[in-house]
């Protein structure tokens, strides 16, 4: 990704920022009729603040979903595609693979046309990945479909936290949690209700997967109203955004940017060997199967109200390094239990990952403030995001590796607890009261 890329993204909206007081319906700064972006317009400024946040929370919902009700009926896809196990244990594999390819192509595009236009077809290449790959015939069509949404998912990964510094630059703590909330809910909202959902219509899997489409379309609608009035708009505001004669911005020049890449990279291999190996740890236990889903449904759904409360609280935290180490303490408490007793404490050790896991939306909300400007949140979203999922890419592999030949789990969960002591460093050093631009 060239660093002067995005150069000039936001600095639009960042000098109208600073510029405009607040909106008396308390939405933060009014948006500009034309950009999107908060400014002057006050016809748009009543309505569009809450279309966006409308936007924010849908997009946010269909962020996972594609991959996690892939999961619930894996077995059957393997079945229907003729798919080997080895390509179907790639296919996990696959969605950080795609954040990270996709995701560095966001800044770029979201220069030349604008985050709330990127959203808008990344939700619209959601809809049509995730409804055309059951049906795409083969595995091959299959896999060009599931990137498809993939992409769409990972360019709304990278630009959520600008929007949300773009349009409520006051509230990104209140609005970080809130989309963290809604992104929690949809992940354990498809994983609890794709098998049932399939089966009450009929039992197929092609269904199943596809009915997930019609969330994604509605997604599309607020964006579409975004979009539509930029588009309406005359003059230098829209366009991309205004030039500057600032220096370009070189993401990779700041100590801060590389430890919350790897924070971000770290938090993510955790998250994905939990939802990945978690259930097999309690079934090998001696933990039912059925109750083993409800353990990893548990540790999911406790992302829902700390999402909500975390980025809050951050936000009005000048260091936000304590709440790193809370969070890998917690880990490392419920990795030490599943060594010692998986399935006599199978609940707490369930609460425990789920508390852990909640690093995710303190990433983003770090990422929010580690920026004094939208441009240079976009270009450390793209960064952090892009090359912590390149980093996440190995963890669940080398788990299933560590199993296989070992028999047991004793070395995979000390693997896991291995990790947890550098992310707890770089989520210190992550959360210094620092900025990007200050240090490249």
């Amino acid at each position: 990704m060239a660093d002067e890329d995005l150069a000039t993204v936001g600095t639009e909206a960042d000098a109208r920022t600073t510029t405009t007081a607040p909106a008396p319906d308390g939405t933060g700064a009014q948006p500009d009729a034309a950009t999107g972006t908060p400014g002057s317009a006050p016809a748009a400024g009543r309505w569009l603040p809450r279309i966006v946040i409308a936007g924010l929370v849908l997009a946010a919902l269909n962020l996972r979903p594609a991959i996690t009700s892939l999961g619930a009926l894996l077995e059957e896809v393997r079945d229907g595609l003729g798919m080997s196990g080895t390509l179907a244990g790639l296919l996990t594999s696959v969605p950080p693979l795609c954040f990270a390819v996709f995701g560095f192509a966001a800044p770029r595009l979201a220069r030349r046309w604008g985050p709330g236009a990127i959203v808008c077809a990344g939700m619209a290449a959601i809809a049509v990945g995730v409804v055309v790959r059951p049906y795409a015939g083969g595995t091959g069509g299959f896999l060009a479909a599931s990137a498809l949404a993939l992409a769409g998912i990972a360019v709304s990964n990278v630009l959520m936290p600008v929007v949300i510094k773009s349009w409520f630059p006051d509230r990104v703590g209140s609005l970080t949690g809130l989309y963290s909330m809604a992104l929690a809910l949809g992940t354990s909202l498809a994983a609890a209700v794709t098998v049932p959902m399939t089966q009450a219509l009929g039992g197929s899997w092609r269904t199943g997967l596809a009915v997930w489409a019609g969330l994604a379309a509605v997604a599309v609608l607020p964006w579409l109203a975004v979009v539509r009035q930029r588009a309406t708009a005359s003059g230098p505001a829209a366009g991309g955004g205004a030039r500057t004669d600032e220096a370009p911005l070189r993401i990779t020049s700041s100590p801060t940017a590389w430890a919350l890449a790897v924070f971000f990279g770290l938090q993510a291999t955790a998250a994905y060997i939990t939802m990945g190996w978690m259930p097999q740890i309690f079934r090998d236990a001696g933990v039912s199967a059925q109750t083993a889903g409800v353990l990893l449904a548990v540790t999911m759904a406790m992302g829902v109200p700390l999402s909500f409360v975390l980025p809050r609280l951050a936000s009005r935290m000048r260091h936000q390094g304590p709440l790193a180490v809370l969070l890998g303490i917690c880990g490392l408490a419920g990795y030490t239990g599943l060594w010692l007793a998986p399935a006599a404490g199978a609940w707490a050790w369930a609460l425990l990952m789920g508390i852990s896991n909640c690093s995710f939306p303190l990433a983003l909300t770090m990422i929010g403030m580690r920026s004094t400007s939208s441009a240079g949140v976009v270009k450390l979203s793209a960064f952090a995001q892009s090359v912590g999922y390149l980093i996440s890419i190995p963890g669940p592999l080398l788990v299933g590796t560590l199993y296989q030949h070992s028999g047991g789990w004793s070395l995979p969960i000390a693997l896991m607890a291995g990790l947890m002591m550098p992310q707890i460093a770089v989520g210190v050093l992550a959360g210094r009261d620092r900025r990007i631009e200050d240090e490249a």
